[in-house]
């Protein structure tokens, strides 16, 4: 069983960071694609980043050049830098691993997180 843990969530003022951490943990032999998706009362949710294990990083446009996505294979971890937060990025986060296989030959599956609330005053 694959467990993803989110942290790093708060309360910050407009123009201020935080860094959000999701480590997954279990059965772990790879992972394709680790991201984050945002889902604000009463809207969709969203994808704001996501890396592939080469390092191959997409965002979201409303992010580009405030956040930053990284992650560290070796631990199974993602992070995400948020910079120059605007109230309209306040929204639960939610961390996914895609692509997760517990062996060679295994088919990947997805897994997501419980959530970690940010919420950006003005």
């Amino acid at each position: 069983q694959v467990q993803l843990v989110e942290s790093g969530g708060g309360l910050v003022q407009a123009g201020g960071s935080l860094r959000l951490s999701c480590a997954a943990s279990g059965s772990i032999f790879s992972i394709n694609a680790m991201g984050w998706y945002r889902q604000a009362p009463g809207k969709q949710r969203e994808l704001v980043a996501a890396i592939t294990s080469s390092g191959s990083t997409n965002y979201a446009d409303s992010v580009k050049g405030r956040f930053t996505i990284s992650r560290d294979n070796a631990k199974n971890t993602v992070y995400l830098q948020m910079n120059s937060l605007k109230p309209e990025d306040t929204a639960v986060y939610y961390c996914n691993a895609d692509g997760v296989r517990i062996g060679v030959g295994f088919l990947g599956d997805e897994y997501w997180g419980r959530g970690t609330q940010v919420t950006v005053s003005s």
